[in-house]
């Protein structure tokens, strides 16, 4: 792998650890800081909303000054959230708690980019490779995130506090190998099955089933693994009372799920094409949901939240792959930013009710609601399937 792609993983094994440790904590201090346990999880929709909102800005950014400038500042952006969370934690500050999620969001917009950037330095062939291994880096943040959350916990008088601050360290750490990063050419499509001398508008590119299922099968697997990974902790730890501990690991085995995959994701997209692997996602959500509404035990915890982070996996692997195949050179900006856009909007959104819905109408019909979505990415992949039969069969008749 050329060596920004190696560039990408690390810093994103450093930049990611903001994440988990937001997703650990966010909703358990949420629900100390905030007025209502209602609004427990907004610290997290926060996070979440801040990258729905900064994906296009920071794309144009990128499209103007490049993207190593982008990618460095958003690293520091992150370490000053941090900063900005640990005072808010000792002031005990629910809004300032917020604000520091929102910029955590807004670094975490930038940090979706590196899958693209890192797609960008390899040849075509290799574009689900690439983008496999800087995911990868998010395997290393499974681990580091949460513990320094739980370490920095009790490291200073006030709970809490500790943690945000080693999340400044570790951002910083992600500027630093950022510096190391090689400005690449401008953006070209991967595999892209269009060619056009003019770029074409943004509706005649969406007017094609294909770049539906890659965007919807991102956006189901974000919106479903946010909408139960935000609720699992308050379920776990303060309606269940699960101890801290176990909660952590159930958080920390998710995220390692999510990225373990990428190990061999590329492969699969290789050997059996990305609609099967976006079937394995959507199976392994459905498994998700059965393990989880069989009861409360850790182990139904822990297994459903692996499964969890493996659908996400192989949905938005294989929704990032999908993209590049649906816009021709001139294209990608525009598209990756509706695509980030839609995705992370609709995982606010989810992030967002996830703390209302727990609380109002519990776990059990918090998990049924995911299996509308479920069902609506299996139609929509076979109605895909079958315009491309339709295709094939009239090119064959001509």
């Amino acid at each position: 792998m050329p060596f920004n792609v190696w560039v990408l993983t690390l810093a994103q094994a450093f930049a990611m650890s903001a994440a988990p440790m937001m997703m650990l904590l966010g909703g358990i201090v949420g629900i100390e800081l905030a007025p209502s346990p209602a609004l427990a999880t907004l610290p997290i929709t926060s996070m979440v909303v801040g990258v729905a909102i900064s994906i296009l800005p920071v794309t144009q950014l990128m499209k103007r000054f490049g993207r190593k400038k982008i990618f460095i500042g958003g690293s520091l952006l992150a370490a000053i959230a941090g900063l900005i969370g640990a005072y808010g934690i000792g002031e005990r500050d629910f809004t300032i708690f917020c604000i520091s999620g929102a910029l955590l969001g807004t670094a975490g917009a930038i940090v979706q980019q590196y899958r693209f950037a890192a797609m960008e330095a390899v040849a075509p062939a290799l574009g689900a490779k690439a983008a496999s291994r800087v995911l990868l880096g998010g395997l290393v943040a499974a681990f580091l995130g949460p513990e320094l959350a739980l370490f920095g916990s009790e490291l200073v008088a006030t709970p809490y506090v500790g943690a945000f601050l080693f999340l400044t360290l570790v951002c910083l750490l992600a500027a630093f190998t950022l510096m190391f990063y090689r400005e690449t050419a401008a953006i070209t499509p991967l595999h892209s099955e269009h060619t056009h001398a003019v770029p074409r508008p943004l509706p005649v590119i969406l007017s094609h089933t294909q770049i539906w299922v890659a965007i919807a099968g991102a956006i189901i697997g974000f919106a479903m693994m946010s909408f139960v990974m935000t609720a699992t902790p308050l379920h776990m730890h303060h309606i269940e009372h699960h101890s801290l501990a176990d909660t952590k690991w159930v958080i920390q085995s998710h995220i390692i799920a999510m990225y373990l995959p990428s190990l061999f994701t590329g492969l699969l997209v290789a050997r059996w094409g990305v609609s099967k692997m976006m079937l394995l996602g959507l199976t392994a959500y459905l498994v998700t949901i059965v393990i989880a509404l069989m009861g409360n035990e850790l182990l139904n915890y822990w297994l459903a939240l692996v499964l969890l982070g493996l659908g996400w996996n192989l949905l938005f692997v294989g929704g990032t792959v999908l993209l590049p195949r649906c816009y021709a050179h001139g294209e990608g900006f525009k598209v990756q930013a509706l695509n980030d856009s839609l995705v992370f909007g609709s995982q606010a959104l989810a992030s967002l009710s996830a703390g209302w819905v727990i609380h109002q109408l519990g776990w059990e019909l918090l998990l049924s609601i995911c299996l509308p979505f479920i069902a609506f990415q299996l139609l929509l992949m076979t109605w895909w399937k079958f315009s491309q039969s339709n295709r094939l069969e009239a090119n064959a008749n001509k």
